[in-house]
């Protein structure tokens, strides 16, 4: 049985890591992401659940800095998994009359992915941003006959005992939430045909045409690129590095000679991990 850190119950970390690995791991839950990492460094847990990249709101910056620059935890996992908001309350209280509702209360992410449904039929209540959907909920619980409600997960209804009163009122049906699998050793997982590896380019300094250089040792063995997205190394203004996401296993003959070329040019080359990358079809606890 593994031990995994993630997010606070109810939230849709948890419901993406119940998905992957199934509900018989031991779940260790935190309110702040950078608990989440610390608490497998530490080695309290055995691997992390760290949501990185959003449809709508693209990439989770600070969490990829985490990634990147303050801990040295290797990817073993990527899946998919569908960022479905609920309108979370009590039944009696709002009786079906959205002019009983006073005050929303969600993650600021989660809140900005629901505002034609807010627009449309809570224009007239207070909007309140909180740390996670799974807070937003459990204020709710604790203050009854408010005209309190939460925008969060039907898993955070159930574990607070809450009602849905309306489903899925996010904005875009198509918002998937990209999720990875940190930790030090490999998890058994079953077996996906899609694999990728995923590295971190720091070019040379004063060297023009470096990055077209770096894109030539992927295009000419014709390795495909998933993802390609600059961030700064937070040395000195201007200093970037490139986070590259590759449709290959390291194993492979390619990837590796490709990487040789890179850094024969001056490159730093990083490996965050090399993983079985999962899709929201395919059924995981199945």
């Amino acid at each position: 049985m593994a031990r995994i850190a993630l997010l606070p119950e109810g939230s849709v970390s948890h419901e993406a890591a119940v998905y992957l690995v199934g509900e018989e791991n031991c779940f260790m839950h935190h309110k702040l992401i950078s608990d989440v990492f610390l608490s497998t460094v530490r080695g309290d847990t055995d691997y992390s659940v760290i949501p990185i990249e959003n449809t709508i709101e693209g990439s989770v910056n600070l969490h990829m800095d985490w990634i990147v620059h303050e801990v040295d935890l290797p990817f073993q996992a990527e899946w998919v998994y569908p960022s479905i908001q609920n309108v979370i309350g009590r039944r009696e209280e709002v009786k079906g009359d959205w002019s009983r509702v006073c005050k929303v209360m969600s993650h600021p992410v989660a809140m900005a992915q629901c505002m034609q449904f807010i627009r449309a039929q809570l224009p007239h209540a207070e909007l309140e941003h909180v740390n996670s959907t799974s807070e937003a909920v459990h204020r709710v619980k604790e203050n009854p006959g408010q005209g309190w409600v939460a925008i969060g997960t039907a898993l955070g209804a159930r574990t607070h005992g809450l009602d849905v009163l309306a489903p899925q009122v996010t904005d875009h049906q198509n918002n998937f939430t990209r999720f990875v699998l940190i930790g030090k050793e490999p998890i058994s997982l079953p077996e996906s045909s899609a694999r990728k590896t995923t590295i971190l380019v720091t070019l040379p300094e004063d060297y023009p045409g470096a990055l077209h250089q770096v894109l030539s040792a992927f295009a000419w063995r014709r390795i495909n690129l998933s993802r390609i997205e600059s961030r700064p190394t937070k040395r000195r203004l201007g200093n970037y590095y490139f986070y590259i996401d590759v449709e290959m296993a390291l194993d492979t003959v390619l990837l590796p000679a490709a990487m040789e070329e890179i850094e024969a040019i001056g490159c730093q080359v990083r490996i965050l991990g090399s993983y079985p990358s999962y899709t929201f079809q395919h059924a995981m606890t199945e």
